[in-house]
């Protein structure tokens, strides 16, 4: 098998205002670090935090846009792959980097704890969520319908889930053995 896998999927918030530099060809470089906190009980049932910090890239004219309305404590969902590079230190010795280089980056809402929200951008409703919509300077495909789409899309964008809807019922619970999926 020589195709492998490589995706990396990540919410959580800026840890520092995003920094925006181009290359030698003008090309656009952004560079961010997230902050991914999960939390857990611990052998004493008192619940632990534990914080992964990850060095984040993302290339081109989406970055651009994007350090315009980034900003410390920012949520922001990262879908991308992991790449890792290495180099020299000032005494010589070879170090490794790894960063997440972002295809996608989708605002989630406000910072996680205090702080101010950081909701879309004076002027832009809506839109975004993980799966379409959208429609915004980022990048993203055109809004689907008068609120946008995608799953969390419509006027508070967002990645989980489907959009709410007012004649929505769930299946019966016993509307799972009438398939054809063999398992």
């Amino acid at each position: 098998m020589a195709d492998g896998f490589n995706r990396v999927m990540l919410l959580g918030n800026l840890g520092a205002d995003p920094e925006l530099r181009y290359t030698q060809n003008g090309q656009p470089i952004l560079k961010f670090r997230l902050a991914t906190t999960e939390s857990y009980l611990d052998a004493n049932k008192v619940r632990q935090e534990r914080t992964e910090w990850h060095n984040v890239v993302m290339w081109g004219k989406r970055g651009e846009a994007l350090a315009r309305h980034l900003n410390k404590g920012s949520r922001i969902f990262v879908e991308g792959s992991l790449r890792t590079s290495s180099y020299e230190d000032k005494e010589g010795q070879k170090r490794y980097r790894t960063e997440i280089f972002a295809n996608d980056v989708i605002f989630a809402g406000g910072a996680r704890r205090g702080g101010d929200e950081f909701g879309p951008p004076p002027g832009r409703q809506g839109g975004g969520g993980y799966g379409g919509g959208g429609g915004d300077d980022f990048g993203g495909p055109p809004r689907r319908g008068p609120e946008g789409g995608g799953y969390g899309g419509g006027q508070r964008g967002g990645y989980g889930g489907p959009p709410a809807r007012d004649d929505f019922e769930p299946p019966p619970d016993d509307d799972f053995g009438n398939d054809d999926i063999p398992f």
